[in-house]
C-alpha cells in the first residue's frame, strides 16, 4: 500500500511516499480502507521531533485521524462490521491507504458527511472535549477564549462552546479570520497583530482559556482569568518557558492544566470516544456542528499540506485524500 513516512526530522521535504505492507491487526482492531486523513498541528511537531519529549522522527507513518470503510475486523472488533463507514482516532499511521484502528476509537460517519469532512472530526473533537469540557469543566454561561480561532481546534471549540450555551471569544491573525470566527459564533475575535487581547477582553474576563501559544501569552492569560478561572495548554508554539506571578494564581484560585492526546493509553481514548459520541454526535446529526474543511491534498502531496499548515493561511482543517 501507499504510505507517507518521515525519513528524518526536518522540514516538509522529509515526507516521502513509499510502498509498504498493509498493517497487521490486533484482535481489538479494525482495518480501515482510508479515503481521507486529517492533517494536524501535532503532525508538524512530530515531523520536527518536537512533540512532547520525543526528539526522534516517528517510525510509523504520520496521521492521527482517518475516514474510510472497514474491510477487516479483529476477533474482538465489537459493534462494527465489514463495509461500515467510519472515522477513527489513531496513534499513528493515518497517512496511508490502509490503517489499523482500535475498534473502540471509531465513530460512525454521519449520513450527510463526506469522507473528507469526517476525517476532520476525531482528533479535534476529542482534544476539545477532553481539555475544555472534561479537564476545565466549561459550563453554560461562562466566558471562554480560544487562541487561534481559525485553526481546526479553534473552529471546533467555538462551535461547541456556542452549542452548549457558552460565550465564546477568540484571537486570530487577520481581520478576515476574525470576521470568520465571529460569523462562526464568537462574540468577539481580536486580531492579535493589531490589538492586545488582554486590553480588549479584560473588561469581560474569562472563565476558561484554551491556549497553544504559551510564552509571553501566559501572564496575560492569567491576568485575564476571573477568580476560579482555568487555563489549558495544548502546545507551546510561542515558547515552552513562561514567567508569571504565582501570587496571582493563589489569590484568584486559578487552575493551570494541559495535555497531549496521542500518548494517552487506549483505554483512556476509548472512554473519551464514548463521551464524544454521546455528547457531540447528536450535534453532527442535527447539523448544529460542521467541520470547516479548508483544502484537500492528494496523499502524495503531504509536504504541500504541511507547508500550508505551517503558513497559518488556512481557516479550519486540511486533509489528505487517498485514491484506490
Amino acid at each position: 500500500m501507499k504510505a507517507v513516512i518521515v525519513t528524518q526530522t526536518g522540514g516538509p521535504e522529509v515526507l516521502q511516499l513509499i510502498e509498504t505492507p498493509e498493517p497487521l491487526l490486533n484482535p481489538s482492531e479494525v482495518l480501515i480502507k482510508v479515503y481521507a486523513s486529517g492533517v494536524n498541528r501535532a503532525d508538524i511537531l512530530m515531523r520536527q521531533g518536537r512533540y512532547g519529549t520525543s526528539k526522534q522522527a516517528p517510525s510509523a507513518p504520520l496521521g492521527l485521524e482517518v475516514a474510510g470503510v472497514i474491510v477487516e475486523i479483529g476477533s474482538e472488533g465489537g459493534r462494527w462490521k465489514v463495509g461500515d463507514k467510519v472515522c477513527a482516532l489513531l496513534k499513528n499511521g493515518g497517512y496511508a491507504a490502509y490503517a489499523a484502528a482500535d475498534a473502540r476509537h471509531c465513530f460512525p460517519i454521519p449520513d450527510s458527511f463526506s469522507f473528507e469532512e469526517a476525517a476532520c472530526l476525531p482528533e479535534t473533537l476529542m482534544t476539545v472535549w477532553s481539555n475544555v469540557f472534561q479537564r476545565m469543566h466549561l459550563q453554560a454561561g461562562e466566558n471562554f477564549l480560544v487562541h487561534g480561532g481559525t485553526s481546526g481546534i479553534g473552529t471546533t471549540a467555538i462551535q461547541l462552546a456556542k452549542a452548549f450555551g457558552v460565550r465564546p471569544f477568540a484571537t486570530a491573525g487577520t481581520d478576515e479570520k476574525c470576521h470568520f470566527c465571529e460569523q462562526l459564533g464568537a462574540i468577539k475575535c481580536i486580531n492579535y497583530k493589531t490589538q492586545d487581547f488582554l486590553e480588549v477582553l479584560e473588561p469581560e474576563g474569562m472563565d476558561v482559556i484554551l491556549d497553544y501559544i504559551g510564552g509571553d501569552y501566559t501572564p496575560k492569560n492569567l491576568r485575564l482569568l476571573k477568580p476560579d478561572g482555568r487555563l489549558g495548554f495544548l502546545a507551546s508554539l510561542g515558547g515552552a518557558q513562561s514567567q508569571f506571578n504565582i501570587l496571582e494564581v493563589m489569590t484568584k484560585r486559578l487552575t493551570i492544566t494541559g495535555s497531549t492526546l496521542a500518548p494517552r493509553d487506549a483505554d483512556f481514548k476509548a472512554s473519551l470516544a464514548a463521551e464524544v459520541e454521546k455528547h457531540i454526535w447528536p450535534l453532527l446529526e442535527n447539523q448544529q456542528f460542521k467541520p470547516i474543511l479548508f483544502r484537500s491534498f492528494d496523499l502524495g502531496d503531504a509536504a504541500e499540506a504541511h507547508k500550508l499548515m505551517q503558513s497559518s493561511q488556512h481557516i479550519g482543517k486540511i486533509v489528505l485524500t487517498v485514491e484506490h
